[in-house]
C-alpha cells in the first residue's frame, strides 16, 4: 500500500467524521495560555517565598489576589506542581 493511498483513505475516513463540540474547540484554544499562566505562577513561587506561602495558606485567595482565576484543574495541577497538597510546601 502507498503512502499516497494511505493520506487519501486517512482523508476520506477524517471527512466522514463530525466536527468536535464547540466547547472542545474553545478549551483547546484555551490551553496553551492556561499552561503559560501556570508555568508563570510556578516559576513566581519558585523564586518568591512570601508568595510560595501565601499560595499554601490559602491557595485559592493568593491565585485572587494575584489576578488569576482558577477553575478545579488548575487548583490541582498547582497543588502537584508545588506539592501544596496537606498543607506541605517543600521549596
Amino acid at each position: 500500500m502507498s503512502r499516497e493511498y494511505e493520506e487519501e483513505r486517512l482523508g476520506t475516513l477524517l471527512r466522514i467524521l463530525r466536527p468536535a463540540p464547540q466547547g472542545w474547540v474553545e478549551a483547546a484554544q484555551e490551553l496553551p495560555g492556561a499552561r503559560r499562566a501556570l508555568d508563570e505562577i510556578v516559576a513566581r513561587a519558585e523564586s518568591d517565598l512570601v508568595f510560595r506561602s501565601a499560595l499554601a495558606a490559602d491557595l485559592e485567595a493568593a491565585l485572587a489576589q494575584a489576578g488569576v482565576e482558577p477553575d478545579r484543574r488548575a487548583l490541582e495541577e498547582l497543588r502537584q506542581r508545588l506539592d501544596l497538597r496537606d498543607g506541605r510546601t517543600s521549596a
